[in-house]
């Protein structure tokens, strides 16, 4: 059977869609990873003080991440819902469900990795004169980098497979090939945007792995340590 019959007679594999639409899946590809990018981004942004918030005031740990958890249970069709009569059928209604979805898992890692520096490093660093802000920036983020790191980990792959939710609003980048091609069930290009989908979160994944084991050069040595003892 030849390469071009796999589109009349609608095979899952199919070489023909792959050279024939290259461009449209390089493009839904490139919108997928910049939706989740964004995403991920504006959630550290407004995770990183609410983990913060909640440090600085125990009380309020039980409100914010029972808020955060809440949220991630919301359905992302309703989530979606809810937020479309304040922003309308745009990309800042995806990215702004997706944000909201992610801070369950930030807040807590960013949480989990401050509260990991041992208490007589800061108090060694308070001893040489740090104030809070060189505190936390010198001394606990550095060392709450391999949790935070997790946590972006796992929100950015969370993410990425939440995007495809976007397709409802035409903002799901390769979801919007899979519901685009569920009516008349053509195979070839849901195949090809789900594989998509899967390359671009393990690529996601092993690229922020790398950008950890470069922030974090103490981490590897202890471990190599850890291996030779």
């Amino acid at each position: 059977m030849s390469t071009t019959n796999c589109l009349v007679t609608n095979d899952w594999i199919c070489g023909e869609y792959l050279r024939t639409r290259s461009g449209e899946l390089t493009d839904a590809t490139l919108q997928h990873a910049g939706i989740t990018a964004a995403s991920v981004l504006l959630g550290l942004l407004v995770a990183f003080p609410l983990a913060l918030l909640v440090r600085a005031r125990p009380r309020l740990a039980a409100p914010v991440l029972g808020l955060t958890t809440l949220l991630y249970t919301i359905p992302s069709l309703a989530m979606f819902s809810l937020l479309l009569p304040l922003l309308g059928l745009s990309a800042s209604l995806v990215v702004t469900g997706l944000v909201l979805y992610s801070l369950t898992i930030l807040v807590r890692n960013i949480l989990a990795g401050l509260e990991s520096v041992p208490a007589e490093t800061r108090e060694a660093a308070r001893g040489m004169g740090y104030g809070s802000g060189r505190l936390l920036w010198e001394v606990e983020l550095p060392l709450a980098l391999p949790a935070v790191m997790a946590g972006v980990r796992m929100a950015t792959v969370s993410t990425i497979a939440l995007t495809t939710v976007g397709s409802i609003v035409g903002r799901g980048g390769l979801g919007n090939l899979i519901e685009d091609a569920l009516p008349t069930f053509f195979k070839a290009q849901v195949l090809a945007a789900s594989v998509l989908c899967v390359l671009l979160a393990v690529a996601a994944d092993l690229a922020l792995l790398g950008v950890q084991r470069l922030l974090t050069p103490w981490a590897r040595i202890r471990t190599a340590r850890g291996a030779v003892a």
